[in-house]
């Protein structure tokens, strides 16, 4: 299930980057690839006022990035007629804060979340509990019968 995410309004919602940076898309962009190599699922992710807009350099195969054209149209405009033209609506969920790009996802059959819920997404890491990590003590029985297995002469 790929994702078509409002960026400017997901990073309203994360606490540590913030509108104001310079690199704050870069930053997303970067988390949006930790999220999709965790999953397996694909992103696209859609920034305003983008020079001269369309598919930025940023994207790769897990997570395309794209600048709403800063002349003429704003990012949610550009979600919304992405949404039109979406073949397999069920299969996508919008990530969005703003209440018509929302609605224009379920009128087409899609699923929405809103950018604070996905935020508990990106945060999920890939490494295990420590509690659930594979016990590698050996008993000194087993030491003998791995330095027998090998070979290990006693005069080392």
């Amino acid at each position: 299930m790929p994702y078509l995410i409002d960026g400017h309004n997901l990073i309203g919602q994360l606490p540590d980057i913030s509108l104001d940076d310079p690199d704050d898309e870069a930053k997303l962009v970067q988390k949006l690839r930790g999220f999709a190599a965790r999953t397996g699922k694909r992103c696209v992710v859609v920034f305003d006022s983008g020079l001269p807009g369309g598919q930025s350099r940023m994207s790769n195969q897990a997570v395309t990035v794209i600048f709403a054209a800063a002349s003429h149209t704003n990012a949610d405009r550009v979600i919304i007629e992405r949404i039109h033209k979406i073949r397999d609506p069920a299969n996508w969920t919008v990530v969005s804060s703003d209440n018509e790009v929302l609605k224009a996802a379920r009128q087409h059959g899609m699923k929405t979340l809103r950018s604070a819920a996905f935020v508990k997404h990106l945060r999920k890491t890939a490494t295990p509990p420590r509690d659930t990590a594979p016990d590698v003590h050996l008993s000194p029985d087993e030491v003998d019968e791995w330095l027998r297995l090998f070979g290990a002469d006693d005069d080392d």
